[in-house]
């Protein structure tokens, strides 16, 4: 009797377990969409086993744990390579937007304006006595002021732009740390009893994914089960607890920047990666570096042309003017002389102050020609071609390597989909051979019952 209960124990046990496994291979299929979801695997093992005078008797099979089928390797190249990417797509995006301020080569460009600008002094040198020639220099020359001007300007406003984007970014850093923090929480309370909150651990390793696309994030598991979540050195999440980065604005000749800090803090943190470096680079050093460029490209002309334009003449006679005013020396404020444009006679296009005169019209014409930059070695033209030469060998790098990173994170992301990814084949299999087996234990059951039967119902009828 005891030997057909035992039967049926078994065979419910059966049951018990591989209707687990079918429901947890619904559960994979259900999320074969599933961002982030890790696909799950019921382990089993024999039940302890009885004595009996033949030896051991097996009991059945139980289900110890459902567990995730990861690779933790891939996971941290995943992280790793996901860092670089973010740096790399934000300093693309930055130098895309540089070139596009630029607008080379087109009509209208700053090498297209200065083109005009020289020609004007070339045809006021033709016709020195020309009012027609001198007004088309003036508005040629407003042109140019104005071209210098409007870089200069967007070039500031994108690195505003830019430290915005740190801020709002720094802002997305704190909002998800606090949701590592509280799914830290979930997991611990709800691995108490010792059984593994896959789904949960799900949601947290997708946010420490999404996380290192912003910064150098390392992760840690505790045997409390908790995520304590390095930046660098230090700790941005510990256990169910959170700590704030921030931002603390910092002053830099006339413009200011937000610099990165622990919030309540001045102590800036150093160890940035992913998005976040790749804004503090275009907005430290490659913006200012083409800001500074333009600058002492504006300085040069404004030097060299207000040079020989004060030892000329004008038509009234005047002489000792700057052609461009000495007060907005720089991209940001070149500005003509108000005298000058104001009275276009006052241009000096004469050397020595005769009608007819044009020697100082060509000299300044042939300012086209004099290297008067990169220590005497390049024109202004020459300089500003190097300028957009290397934003182009810039934006071209950063794409590249945007674009390698882009496949190397893909590769990473299919080698670790086929680990832990879920397979509509191989659920379906899996489903298959957990229905026959249920299927089974049922029969079982089934047979362990009419045993039963027989012998409560037909046991002692016999010669009755």
């Amino acid at each position: 009797m005891a030997g057909l209960f035992d039967g049926l124990e078994m065979g419910k046990r059966a049951l018990s377990t591989h209707q687990l496994s079918l429901n947890t291979v619904g559960h994979n299929i259900s999320n074969v969409n599933t961002p982030g979801y890790t696909r799950q695997r019921v382990n089993t093992t024999t039940t302890h086993p009885q004595k009996h005078p033949s030896g051991l008797v097996g009991t059945g099979v139980k289900a110890v744990d459902i567990v995730q089928i990861r690779d933790l390797f891939l996971n941290r190249q995943f992280r790793e390579n996901n860092k670089a990417l973010g740096q790399w797509t934000s300093m693309e995006k930055t130098l895309t937007q540089i070139e596009s301020i630029f607008t080379e080569p087109n009509k209208d460009s700053l090498s297209d304006l200065l083109d005009q600008f020289w020609t004007s002094w070339s045809d006021l040198a033709n016709n020195p006595e020309s009012m027609a020639a001198r007004t088309a220099l003036v508005e040629h020359s407003n042109l140019l002021t104005s071209g210098f001007n409007r870089l200069y300007r967007q070039m500031s406003d994108l690195s505003k732009s830019v430290d915005n984007d740190v801020v709002m970014t720094v802002q997305k850093v704190n909002d998800l740390a606090e949701e590592i923090a509280s799914l830290n929480q979930q997991i611990a309370r709800a691995e108490l009893g010792g059984q593994k909150a896959n789904d949960l651990r799900d949601k947290r390793d997708l946010i420490i994914d999404e996380l290192s696309q912003y910064v150098d994030v390392n992760s840690v598991e505790q045997k409390n089960n908790t995520t304590t979540v390095y930046i660098g050195s230090l700790a941005i999440v510990d256990g169910v607890t959170s700590f704030k980065i921030g931002t603390r604005k910092t002053v830099a000749g006339e413009s200011t920047a937000s610099a990165i800090v622990w919030a309540g803090t001045t102590k800036e943190i150093k160890n940035l990666n992913g998005e976040l470096l790749g804004m503090v680079e275009t907005r430290d050093r490659i913006l200012p570096d083409y800001m500074a460029k333009l600058d002492e490209m504006a300085q040069a002309l404004i030097a060299q042309v207000n040079g020989l334009h004060q030892t000329g003449f004008g038509l009234d006679g005047s002489t000792g003017l700057n052609f461009f005013d000495p007060l907005k020396n720089g991209a940001a404020t070149i500005a003509i002389n108000f005298s000058i444009a104001n009275n276009v006679n006052k241009i000096a296009a004469s050397q020595g102050g005769e009608v007819g005169d044009n020697l100082n019209a060509l000299a300044i014409a042939d300012l086209r020609y004099s290297q008067v930059l990169s220590r005497g070695t390049a024109t202004l033209s020459e300089f500003y071609n190097s300028l957009i030469g290397e934003l182009g060998i810039d934006s071209s790098k950063a794409q590249g390597l945007k674009e390698n990173f882009e496949l190397l994170l893909n590769q990473i992301e299919n080698a670790r989909q086929a680990v832990q990814g879920v397979s509509l084949d191989e659920e379906m299999a899996q489903m298959i051979k957990f229905q026959h087996a249920f299927d089974a234990a049922a029969r079982v059951i089934t047979t362990m019952d009419e045993a039963l039967v027989t012998v409560i119902q037909d046991m002692g009828l016999v010669g009755n």
